[in-house]
């Protein structure tokens, strides 16, 4: 890369870094072409994105940005994976990380929280912004529903009753 590159990859990069919510920085020596491949596009399939770039232009990138703290894990061919969705990267990566052996996260970073493998770990685990939204509506409908039905069920009662007295009076 030419030095003019170098600054539009860094400049390009710090604007990205800028408005995303969740980061996770990796190892990935030893993986083939295929394996990137496919982790590139689970994460995408996931909302996210991998990059793969110098260590020294990702610090570069990072300095100015809340996640200026994670500079420490850029040592070896490091890659990051960054989404909006708190927990769309990072589960795309964790459940890569189970495929195989080569791969290891070392952290990454939520906000200006710091995170640690473990950390990554835990947060994807968690529910994502579109199921938490689906429980929501499912616990704000259940009342509701059950409101209606309780309601509902004197009126019943009462057709019941009086369609028994017209039987009994139409037997009389």
């Amino acid at each position: 890369m030419e030095r003019a590159e170098k600054h539009e990859f860094v400049t390009s990069l710090n604007e990205v870094l800028s408005g995303t919510t969740v980061v996770v920085v990796a190892h990935y020596a030893g993986l083939s072409v295929a394996q990137m491949t496919a982790l590139r596009s689970k994460v995408r399939e996931s909302g996210g994105s991998v990059r793969v770039a110098k260590n020294r232009l990702v610090k570069l990138a990072l300095q100015g940005t809340e996640l200026e703290h994670i500079g420490g894990l850029f040592k070896g061919p490091t890659l990051i994976a960054f989404s909006n969705d708190p927990v769309a990267a990072p589960k795309a990566m964790v459940e890569f990380a189970k495929t195989t052996d080569k791969f290891v996260i070392l952290g990454g970073a939520l906000g200006k929280t710091n995170l640690n493998a473990e950390g990554v770990k835990s947060l994807a685990t968690m529910p994502s912004l579109d199921e938490l939204r689906a429980r929501l509506v499912g616990m704000i409908q259940t009342p509701a529903t059950r409101i209606a039905q309780v309601v509902n069920a004197p009126a019943g009662q009462l057709a019941r009753v009086f369609g028994a007295y017209a039987k009994k009076d139409e037997a009389a």
